[in-house]
């Protein structure tokens, strides 16, 4: 179970790169900074570092909080953090922030140091795999060979399958939560509809607002609603809202009328005031990409026969962006390539976001296997 203990105060670190980076689209990074917060001590030998990789919109702020006055504290806080399921009083642990991400590492908000300008649209669309070369760049700089797990939740889960995949010999354990092997067609399409209403927003101007002094506000606002819809669960949603009314009687027109609209705006509202519109872009267009099975003939099983790490995969009952079905996949073919894998479907109403939540089986089953990555780092 989670406590109530905490990293404490953190503080964010800009680790440059000025090695070039060669990306999947042919294009190359001159140079890249990734932003990262630690937390733990790092042991003698190196071999209880953990990596988390974050999801869409997540970044390198997984847990504590950067000053006393903050009201909140990192994404993953109660998962990471003394007593925690993965426990910074065992492990050294790593969060970053994406290459192409708006909270510090290089993206579109930074400057282009081959124009002296921001980069705006200019910034190339980058794929996981480019992430894990990234994250693998960052793991030599610390001195880290091999890591004792990697850890995501979505999209995070994704980049620790890839690293598996791409790195076998660098990753002890792999926990992929509520996460897919690939996209299926509708969320292919749910993400394309958010990209269109960020698109065909006037105040775009081809992913270069910022030097109009402009924000696609309206499209990043809407792509952000639709996309929080899908991330959570009818009977989460019904609970919380049903069809509750902001006032007493209909008023027959388009404002506010029903409580879950007005929650919906707001988680609009906040996320506009929070996040860059072309990082948006970028990450669900890596999302689209992720297909690591289509390097082997479309064959899943064939694309994990190499991998040495031991699997933990969570699902969650009421996810139907990243169904248990998913999971389902990568599991059978893990066993079918006679790979370690343990797995769990966890019931919940909590949607796609149950990930980031407290289901108490699901917090149980994630430090019962982060105990047993413990003692592997003590062998």
């Amino acid at each position: 179970m989670t406590t109530n203990a905490s990293v404490g105060i953190v503080t964010p670190q800009k680790i440059p790169f000025d090695t070039p980076l060669a990306l999947e689209n042919g294009k190359t990074l001159p140079r890249f900074d990734l932003m990262i917060e630690t937390y733990g001590t790092l042991n003698a030998d190196k071999s209880n570092a953990v990596l988390i990789c974050h999801a869409l919109s997540g970044n390198h702020h997984v847990a504590g909080k950067h000053s006393a006055e903050d009201k909140y504290a990192g994404w993953w806080d109660n998962m990471v953090g003394p007593g925690k399921p993965i426990d910074t009083e065992r492990f050294f642990v790593v969060g970053l922030n994406n290459l192409g991400g708006c909270d510090g590492s290089t993206g579109p908000l930074s400057e282009n140091p081959e124009t002296g300008h921001e980069y705006g649209a200019d910034f190339p669309v980058v794929t996981v795999k480019d992430w894990v070369k990234s994250q693998s760049m960052l793991a030599d700089y610390l001195g880290i060979q091999k890591w004792a797990a990697i850890v995501g939740g979505s999209l995070g889960g994704m980049q620790a399958l890839q690293w598996t995949i791409s790195l076998p010999e660098r990753v002890a354990h792999a926990l992929v939560i509520a996460s897919a092997p690939k996209l299926s067609t509708q969320n292919i399409a749910f993400n394309d509809v958010a990209r269109q209403a960020i698109l065909t927003d006037p105040d775009f101007h081809e992913g270069n607002y910022r030097s109009h002094r402009t924000v696609p506000s309206r499209g990043l606002r809407i792509a952000r609603m639709m996309g929080h819809i899908t991330y959570l669960a009818e009977d989460g949603l019904g609970k919380k809202f049903g069809r509750d009314l902001k006032s007493d009687g209909y008023q027959y027109g388009y404002g506010v009328e029903f409580e879950v609209e007005s929650y919906l705006r707001y988680q609009g509202d906040k996320f506009v005031g929070r996040f860059d519109a072309n990082t948006y872009l970028l990450m669900t267009k890596a999302l689209d990409y992720f297909d690591p099975a289509s390097d082997y003939g479309h064959n899943l099983t064939r694309s994990v026969e190499n991998v040495q790490a031991k699997f933990f995969v969570a699902s969650f009952s009421t996810d139907w962006r990243f169904s248990p079905q998913r999971s389902h996949e990568l599991v059978k073919a893990l066993i079918a390539a006679q790979k370690s894998v343990q797995y769990i479907e966890v019931k919940s109403n909590h949607g796609h976001d149950a990930f980031l939540m407290e289901d108490e089986a699901y917090i149980r089953a994630v430090a019962a296997y982060m105990n047993n990555v413990y003692k592997d780092c003590q062998k």
